[in-house]
């Protein structure tokens, strides 16, 4: 996994015993590759072959309990010997290798960044039959069918640990994926802390120098690319806030009208600034040698059309000989970023929308690579540049976007292409309004897609079969050597509350930047726990006052919501919140995941209950009334939920789900009123503990 390109079975198989070696070629022992093995993408391996040679031994034992002795002197290879040696082939590329297991397993390649796709071969073939260190005797010419196989992360709207990235990059190269791309800012944050730029980045939730060599140097090790970004002239408010260069800064600032409804002028770096170029040429000279992967994104999408009719930009259009547009002045700046990357000896990455805008004097380098996110198209669409395809492969998890790959397509129908100037695929993690989500709530939906894009853009022949079969696969390798277990949040068990949610006025945490309109994105603070929310764009909640203690959210569409970004709590578990609804619709969701719901009107009987996704929908015999603040209470035990109002028990159902923390509401059936002062509890509350909790309000 990925499929190789050829696999021709020679029937049998070849045992590791205690006695087995990994051979190095002595000539090949201090080399990273051949001639043949060197190319632009995915840039130089810096791993050579006795280091590989060492790594697989550490992940041999891991996986078989044995400890191979590694050798590079001359001596013939036996059964269950592992060879490894560099060769010039043309046919391989850079990352192509051939196997061969019909006596010892023979693993050659142009280059290091082969020969260790070949050793992750191997290690599947092992891992599928835990406790038989068996390999079946095979001969494999493997070549990936495109140079870029990558993973996105946002990491400007999100805080990502050190310890997720690294588990991130192991299972990325065990899946022979190549490049993992991290957007460092966006207009909520940026992550990236140079003490040239003070001020810009939060220490608590940014990385260090230090911290980008850690993840480098186990990139190095896994093959994977850290690819950088940074996301600018839009996209900008925590850039434009720090040096006072956005459009709404000055004298003469435009305005609202100027820019997307939801968003400040200050989201954009005001291009007609020096001082904003000066800044943003700065900020890229600083962070493009913090890394060595051969791109560097400089974003440059999103920029809003209406923008030509600020003031500000029209003066400058009509000053400046060298722009007569909109389009002009943002290629230039392009252009004026690409320069800085390109001293650096590596080509810029922006996001397409730059050829929507008329551009009569300026024209993109043609060496910047556009990442095509426009539609679901794979094929390439921008006239003489290299593109990544991105754009069907979006994991977008919250209620506004409720982005997420259709994995039957890409599994079945996909067909990668090979075109020239199509340099690869990328799957796309985007953290909008989960800003403080759990890196195992995206993890949880990246999971499938990723391997799936893995086995796509490395063997884009057609697949043999359905993708619940792969998915089986994907389950049977499981994991690769090196997975350090996800931390586990500690169950509150002592009658304390897990979460809650007051929605009151709350200001974002430090390390990160309002960047809306209000009343856009409004915070939902925790005071119990650490998952704070926050509402979405264009529909969202109202802070309102009148709430049971301070003020409430009022929700009046479908599309009003709280992304939370949380893992499902299992049972036991309780939640509470007092809701004053207002009107009565076909279905109103309070908390929701991909597997459930708690619901205030359930589908069909109008009643409050609970639905366990692609199984059933569950009723109490009890319907909230309208204009009335109540208090409902959920206590669920595996098998059955009990239901309070007010303090007294409503019933209970044979039925439970885990404790959906994804979000308030769905993309089709948020609530209809008032929201305030929500709990989560980590435990079964009993009947006096319920009790209790609705009377310290009524006190």
């Amino acid at each position: 996994m990925p499929r190789p390109a050829t696999w021709d079975d020679l029937g049998g198989t070849v045992a590791l015993t205690e006695r087995s070696r990994i051979l190095v070629d002595p000539a090949s022992r201090s080399r990273t590759s051949t001639p043949t093995g060197r190319q632009a993408l995915p840039g130089p391996a810096r791993e050579t072959v006795q280091q590989l040679a060492m790594g697989l031994r550490a992940e041999i034992e891991q996986v078989t309990g044995l400890r191979l002795t590694v050798s590079s002197g001359p001596g013939k290879a036996g059964p269950g010997d592992i060879r490894l040696r560099l060769i010039d082939d043309e046919a391989l590329g850079a990352e192509g290798y051939r196997f061969d297991s019909a006596g010892a397993i023979d693993i050659r390649a142009a280059s290091t960044h082969g020969l260790f796709y070949g050793t992750r071969t191997l290690l599947q073939t092992l891992r599928a039959t835990p406790g038989h260190p068996d390999v079946p005797r095979a001969r494999s010419t493997d070549r990936p069918s495109q140079q870029v196989r990558m993973v996105m992360l946002d990491a400007g709207r999100k805080y990502w640990r050190i310890d997720y990235l690294e588990n991130l990059i192991r299972r990325m190269a065990d899946l022979k994926l190549n490049t993992l791309f991290m957007q460092f800012s966006d207009a909520e944050g940026f992550r990236l802390n140079s003490p040239k730029f003070p001020g810009l980045a939060d220490p608590d939730h940014s990385y260090s120098r230090a911290d980008i060599e850690r993840l480098k140097a186990l990139a190095a090790r896994e093959h994977v690319q850290l690819m950088p970004g940074i996301d600018a002239p839009g996209h900008a408010t925590v850039i434009s806030d720090a040096f006072d260069i956005g459009f709404g800064d000055g004298a003469d600032p435009c305005t609202g009208a100027h820019t997307h409804s939801h968003l400040t002028p200050d989201w954009i770096l005001d291009i007609t600034d020096p001082k904003a170029a000066e800044v943003s040429r700065r900020i890229v000279d600083e962070f493009v040698t913090w890394f060595d992967a051969p791109m560097f994104s400089i974003g440059a999408d999103e920029l809003p059309g209406q923008l030509a009719n600020c003031p500000r930009v029209k003066r400058h259009l009509a000053e400046d000989p060298d722009v007569s547009t909109l389009g002009d002045m943002l290629n230039r700046y392009i252009n004026t970023l690409d320069d800085v990357v390109t001293s650096h000896g590596k080509r810029s990455a922006i996001y397409n929308g730059s050829e929507h805008l008329a551009a009569p004097q300026q024209t993109v380098h043609p060496s910047v690579v556009f990442l095509t996110w426009e539609g679901t198209g794979t094929q390439p669409v921008i006239p003489n540049h290299d593109e990544i395809a991105i754009g069907p492969f979006y994991v977008t998890p919250n209620n506004y976007h409720n982005l997420y790959p259709d994995e039957s397509w890409m599994y079945g129908t996909w067909a990668p292409s090979t075109a020239p100037d199509m340099l690869g695929s990328g799957l796309m993690n985007w953290a909008d309004y989960n800003f403080w989500a759990q890196d195992g709530y995206f993890e949880q939906t990246m999971a499938a897609p990723r391997a799936i894009l893995a086995d796509r853009s490395w063997n884009a022949s057609p697949t043999p079969g359905a993708v619940g079969d792969f998915r089986a696969t994907v389950a049977r390798i499981g994991d690769p050597p090196g997975i350090r277990p996800e931390p586990v949040t500690p169950r509150v068990d002592d009658g304390r509350p897990s979460h809650q949610w007051t929605f009151d006025a709350a200001s974002y945490p430090r390390g990160w930047t309002y960047a809306s309109r209000p009343p856009n994105t409004i915070m939902t603070e925790d005071t119990a726990g650490d998952l704070p929310g926050t509402t979405y764009i264009i529909n969202n909640p109202d802070l309102v006052e009148g709430g049971v203690r301070g003020q409430a959210f009022r929700f009046d569409n479908d599309r009003d919501g709280v992304g939370f970004g949380g893992l499902d709590v299992s049972e036991p578990w309780t939640a509470s919140a007092w809701v004053r609804l207002t009107a009565r619709t076909s279905d109103q969701v309070l908390l929701s995941s991909r597997a459930g719901a708690l619901k205030l009107q359930q589908y069909g009987t109008g009643r409050v209950g609970l639905t366990r996704y692609g199984v059933a929908d569950y009723s109490f015999d009890y319907t909230v009334p309208l204009d009335r603040w109540v208090q409902l209470t959920w206590v669920a035990e595996p098998g059955h939920t009990t239901l309070y109002a007010d303090g007294e028990r409503v019933g209970t159902i044979d039925a439970s789900v885990p404790l959906p923390l994804r979000s308030i509401g769905t993309p089709r059936a948020s609530l209809r009123g008032d929201l305030d002062e929500l709990f989560t509890w980590d435990e079964a509350l009993n009947p006096s503990q319920v009790h209790d909790h609705f009377a310290s309000y009524r006190r």
